[in-house]
């Protein structure tokens, strides 16, 4: 008996650890890896909704990660892609971008920088820019606490600062190279980075805006805040990613492209990330770091 159940648990094993992750999922639903923190900000934003139902992206709990996963799926739904979506929920980073090479994962809610996705471009289908070249800019976030930080005013200011990314994350790795820092430390988690700036370790880090916070991060026993009025553009595009070896891949695709084209049309992206406070009001904000990518200061943005 006890040999049986032996080779029972064995039997099971095996066949989680080399089932494909899409097979675990229902013939009706889609799995998608997500970060925590993020699925607890689009539950409480959702509040009951659908994410077809969202027109108004302000709010308490409205992020850039948010955003893109309500536009994505209000994409693909225009599309015709009407399978539901459930979610496998943890302290993820880098491990989405594995599932999609190997075609186990459908597509990434959270965009990726161009740059970070054409080096994939064997292994996905890169959608159309959900956030245009020109359009991001990002706040320099720091602890509450380091009051140098917020001295913040001429790029000689980086000169005594320190900074944490990866290069992984190619646009933000090389923004933050371009700059006059002290230092500039690659730590590929994203939660350690967060934890390196709270605990002053570090000086500063780059985060997307979060307006309806007071441009504040709180997680957990984590506070940063960003400095006021001062920005940095992250001068490149961003994109969604679907697996090519995915069995719905292709049709995913397809139907992404053709929402996003409907979306874009009626103006609803550059409305969503726009009240969502990601492209910005830069009459009162400093860009600093404009002169390094020799771009004219862009005060309004297209539909």
């Amino acid at each position: 008996m006890k040999r049986c159940i032996k080779w029972l648990l064995i039997t099971v094993g095996f066949y989680v650890v080399s089932t494909p992750f899409y097979a675990i999922a229902t013939e009706q639903s889609i799995a998608i890896f997500i970060r925590d923190d993020v699925y607890d900000d689009y539950v409480h934003f959702l509040a009951g909704r659908s994410p077809q139902e969202i027109t108004d992206f302000s709010g308490r709990y409205v992020r850039r990660d948010v955003v893109d996963m309500i536009i994505a799926q209000q994409a693909l739904y225009l599309g015709g892609f009407n399978k539901k979506f459930t979610y496998q929920i943890g302290k993820i980073n880098f491990r989405n971008t594995k599932l999609l090479e190997q075609g186990e994962l459908l597509l990434s809610f959270d965009s990726y920088w161009y740059e970070d996705a054409k080096s994939l471009t064997d292994k996905v289908y890169i959608s159309d820019a959900v956030i245009r070249k020109g359009e991001y800019f990002a706040g320099v976030f720091t602890s509450p606490n380091n009051n140098k930080v917020f001295k913040l005013q001429h790029l000689s200011d980086f000169n005594q600062l320190t900074s944490v990314s990866t290069p992984r994350w190619r646009t933000d790795w090389q923004t933050l190279s371009q700059l006059p820092l002290k230092d500039l430390v690659a730590e590929d988690e994203w939660l350690s980075q967060v934890r390196m700036v709270s605990m002053q370790w570090i000086d500063f880090m780059l985060m997307p805006l979060m307006p309806q916070t007071n441009n504040r991060y709180v997680l957990e026993d984590i506070v940063l805040q960003a400095v006021p009025n001062v920005l940095v553009l992250l001068d490149d595009s961003r994109h969604f990613v679907i697996a090519k070896q995915h069995p719905e891949g292709e049709r995913a695709f397809k139907a992404l492209q053709a929402g996003l084209k409907v979306l874009r049309a009626q103006g609803a992206i550059a409305k969503a990330y726009r009240q969502a406070g990601f492209i910005p009001d830069l009459s009162e904000q400093l860009i600093i770091n404009l002169p390094l990518t020799r771009k004219p200061v862009q005060r309004s943005f297209p539909k």
